[in-house]
């Protein structure tokens, strides 16, 4: 019975998620539930915004909503709805791939390979339809182009130069999908020793992606570990800032499941359809991240690389295995960077 009313709490206090709630039409009803679409995202909404009403466009009568946070408030939140046996999500869209081979482990996914599968690139071996890459997202050194005139010139830079001491941030992996990737991205190619002199050059632990990147903008900090689309919406705001890539990629596919435990997997179905066609997939490029499709056009002004080049070149990792070292990792980074 305790167990019970803890969950039911839980799933209370995580409903509005701290980062903000995308919307919905504003007028469902109980008798709109057979035709609403609900979405659990840490996609901001520079990215999902378009993508949500060009869905609704091709679907009418459809009301999506989607709230936002960041990966680990989502996966809580699902947590506590699986264990309380009410799923009320239809999809989730993250970049912290590990989430879904643990929620595929758990039985949680539906399987479904979009219909358009054979005109994307997938980044996965392994793939069997219980997730599916709609974005290559790229991580790089972010600068403040007023403080820091001289770009880094690899990662070892901002582990070892004075002008990043004290002033370097990276977004808490505990919080954040993608960073928590990166992390590991960083780890396997540098070893955690890498991670030591980081935290010995006084890099700072912030809150989450988007809150690094704002840093960075303000001046508090001089330079940050950020994700691609967050810095440009930055930059076509008119901060002062650009994107730096080291030649070891940082790429960490950003994917999208459907709930098996959903109430509307079709129109789910319809939506995972509708992410990776022509028309979304050139929406995810011109928010400024690199799209799973060839046949968009990458605006030039964020000098991102090309999804080819995205898969090519970023740094290869065993998901699986990251998937059971989370725990640890997370755990030693919030000890080094407390």
């Amino acid at each position: 019975m305790i167990k019970k009313i803890f969950t039911l709490l839980m799933i209370l206090s995580l409903t509005i998620f701290a980062e903000g709630c995308g919307g919905n039409d504003g007028n469902s009803t109980k008798n709109d539930s057979e035709n609403k679409l609900v979405i659990y995202t840490s996609m901001k909404e520079s990215l999902i915004g378009g993508i949500i009403e060009g869905f609704k466009k091709q679907n009418p009568g459809v009301i999506v909503d989607y709230q936002s946070a960041g990966a680990g408030k989502i996966m809580a939140k699902l947590e506590a709805e699986r264990q309380s046996g009410q799923m009320l999500a239809d999809i989730i869209w993250t970049s912290e791939v590990p989430d879904f081979y643990d929620m595929k482990e758990k039985g949680m996914l539906e399987k479904y390979q979009p219909s358009n599968f054979n005109e994307i690139l997938n980044p996965f071996d392994d793939y069997d339809g219980s997730f599916t890459a709609v974005r290559l997202g790229t991580l790089g050194i972010v600068i403040n182009t007023d403080k820091i005139q001289t770009e880094p010139k690899d990662w070892e830079d901002i582990a070892t130069q004075d002008i990043y001491r004290n002033k370097f941030g990276i977004a808490d992996p505990a919080l954040s999908g993608t960073a928590f990737m990166s992390v590991a991205l960083l780890e396997k190619q540098f070893g955690w020793e890498y991670l030591e002199r980081l935290q010995a050059n006084g890099a700072i632990k912030s809150k989450g992606s988007g809150r690094v990147v704002d840093d960075t903008a303000t001046g508090e900090l001089v330079a940050c570990l950020g994700v691609d689309y967050i810095t440009a919406a930055k930059i076509d705001k008119g901060a002062s800032l650009k994107l730096v890539y080291p030649k070891e990629l940082l790429m960490v596919p950003s994917l999208v499941a459907i709930l098996k435990d959903g109430k509307n997997k079709e129109i789910a179905k319809k939506f995972v359809d509708y992410v990776v066609s022509q028309e979304a997939q050139q929406m995810v490029a011109d928010s400024g991240t690199v799209p799973v499709r060839t046949d968009v056009k990458i605006p030039e002004k964020y000098n991102l690389p090309t999804p080819e080049i995205a898969i090519e070149k970023g740094i290869k990792i065993n998901y699986a295995d990251v998937m059971t070292k989370k725990e640890e990792l997370v755990q030693r980074f919030s000890e080094l960077f407390k």
